[in-house]
């Protein structure tokens, strides 16, 4: 039986386990239940009804939150004279080729999301199974391939608070929507947003409810349930 500290028994008693709470209402207590000395991640986890061994049931996307995730974002672009200097001006943090993928290559991984030009795609194939057990090896499927033109864009957006989802092999997706220290409401706008993303993204030959139940938590706090029908209805700020 797993046992919990007198702070963490304390704080989940605050937390009705028998109901469902509206999403704003739950956001609202994931802040009163929130006590640790640091601030706090706030995350959702969702049980979806696809079936991740089928490649069309897979669920992956990305979406920019209106108010960031609250935390710096180190971007890496990988990228010759196709575009090197378009991502140093918009704020990557690295850019280059050979010499960043020795430093990868040496166990270096001091960074948050990683871009590249197609050019240079052939080049970085080998640090597939580096990157790729961390989700930081660009693909065009998650809109890390990014063509020269577009990334001055993709960089903004990934220190904006671009953030990338999608199903496990347990069919579940989880992510963050901001810090504790957010307010209520800008917690609602990216909670709306991330969600209003990920069900325009159902698989159309998922039959059945899509989402099957979501769970808010912080960093340190508990669990507290969701009601499917409102969390559904969310959409982003306009």
């Amino acid at each position: 039986m797993v046992k919990h500290s007198k702070r963490f028994s304390a704080v989940a008693e605050k937390v009705d386990l028998e109901r469902s709470y509206e999403p704003e209402e739950a956001l609202a207590l994931v802040k009163e239940v929130s006590t640790a000395k640091f601030d706090e991640t706030v995350e959702i986890h969702l049980r979806t009804n696809v079936d991740p061994r089928h490649a069309d049931q897979m669920v992956r996307g990305v979406t920019v939150l209106p108010h960031g995730l609250g935390k710096q974002v180190r971007v890496l672009v990988f990228a010759g004279a196709d575009g090197a200097e378009e991502a140093r001006a918009a704020g990557a943090d690295y850019v280059g080729e050979d010499d960043l993928i020795a430093q990868i290559e040496g166990g270096w991984m001091e960074f948050e999301v990683g871009l590249a030009t197609p050019q240079v795609m052939p080049k970085i194939g080998k640090l597939g199974r580096i990157l790729g057990r961390s989700g930081l090896m660009p693909n065009p499927r998650s809109g890390t391939m990014v063509q020269p033109q577009d990334l001055a864009r993709a960089v903004q957006e990934a220190k904006a608070g671009r953030v990338e989802y999608r199903t496990d092999r347990t069919a579940i997706i989880h992510s963050a929507v901001g810090k504790v220290s957010f307010s209520t409401e800008q917690l609602t706008e990216n909670l709306g947003s991330l969600i209003d993303a990920i069900v325009r993204d159902r698989p159309s030959s998922v039959k059945g409810p899509f989402l099957r139940s979501a769970y808010l938590t912080s960093s340190m706090g508990p669990s507290i349930s969701l009601d499917m029908s409102a969390l559904q209805a969310m959409k982003g700020p306009e």
